[in-house]
């Protein structure tokens, strides 16, 4: 991707879509008081029954399809360049984009700009970029891993463009839970060092597999050692080993979880499923999970990411800022 910017545009990379920490997110000066320690954030991925078109449920045809037409994907009512705007009418100033959404743009700088564009307009930043079915970075054969580490440049370029502080990764692969650990290490400094050059966070979320172990994730942080290598705790994700109908056969501790993985946090992802009358989500409570949030002492955006059944994207996603809203208050 060009680095050239017109001289128009500078404006624009300064005003509303600069690149930023999330902790100068919340905090960004002494001389400007926040009202609180955290801001609330919108996941992209709350919505994509409505930029798909629908349940995604077979996702081998899905990754197909992503590699030959990744546009044809898009079948839904909303259209991924206008998630600026309805962000903004959540009440949301920062937005965390998908790349699925956006796979063929990657490069596109004229795509990128005209999205920046809606940026300025809707008064949102980005804050990072969640990247899925690029590679495993913790593949054991090292080109492959190599080759999954540089399909990543591209976005930490779109990152940057856009003026996002991170890229959220997965750290998968074949193996042993120690030679994954080990081979994830190794994908994710190569990563790191190549978006160190261009001022930007990899953070890695527990997703499914090994990464769900909080102790394992923490111990590749370890291993990693990297300023711009740390996590994104996600609140829902802790299953390690699935069955045949998806069931759950082996769930760490979500809040034991946090507490592992938020030492090395650049984000917090507040996933939510399911409430019940009283507005509490039936799965995590969130006071106690932002307990552990707040006594490890960040500071900065907490994400929205609705993926429940029950309720309508949008009314998941209102439920979700409610009750955000409610525990900051307790905190």
């Amino acid at each position: 991707m060009s680095t050239r910017i017109l001289l128009p545009l500078l404006l624009l990379i300064f005003v509303s879509c600069s690149p930023q920490s999330p902790e100068q997110a919340a905090d960004t000066d002494d001389e400007v008081a926040t009202e609180q320690d955290f801001k609330i954030s919108l996941a992209q991925w709350s919505l994509h029954r409505s930029f798909f078109g629908g349940a995604i449920e077979d996702w081998d045809a899905f990754g197909r399809m992503l590699e030959e037409s990744p546009d044809s994907l898009l079948q839904g009512d909303l259209d991924p360049m206008d998630f600026p705007t309805i962000a903004a009418s959540y009440g949301v100033n920062s937005i965390e984009l998908v790349n699925t959404f956006y796979f063929s743009k990657a490069e596109d700088e004229a795509y990128l700009t005209a999205f920046r564009n809606k940026c300025q307009e809707a008064g949102v930043t980005v804050g990072l970029i969640m990247c899925d079915r690029l590679g495993d970075l913790g593949e054991a054969d090292e080109a492959a891993r190599q080759q999954a580490v540089e399909n990543h440049y591209p976005w930490v370029d779109a990152a940057q463009f856009l003026g996002a502080h991170a890229i959220r990764v997965n750290a998968a692969g074949s193996g042993t839970a120690e030679e994954v650990a080990t081979n994830a290490a190794a994908g994710l400094a190569a990563l790191g060092t190549y978006a160190a050059t261009k001022n930007i966070n990899v953070i890695v979320e527990n997703h499914g597999g090994y990464s769900s172990d909080g102790t394992w994730l923490a111990g590749v942080m370890k291993a990693v050692g990297m300023d711009n290598v740390g996590t994104l705790p996600d609140f829902g994700n802790f299953c390690i080993e699935r069955g045949p109908e998806y069931e759950c056969l082996n769930e760490y501790d979500r809040y034991q979880g946090v507490a592992d993985l938020m030492p090395y946090a650049k984000g917090v992802s507040a996933k939510t499923h399911d409430f019940n009358a009283a507005g509490e989500e039936t799965h995590t409570d969130f006071l106690r999970m932002m307990k552990i949030v707040k006594e490890a002492g960040y500071k900065g955006y907490v994400g929205i990411e609705y993926e429940g059944p029950e309720l309508s994207e949008d009314e998941g996603i209102k439920a979700t800022k409610a009750l955000l809203e409610r525990v900051f208050q307790q905190l």
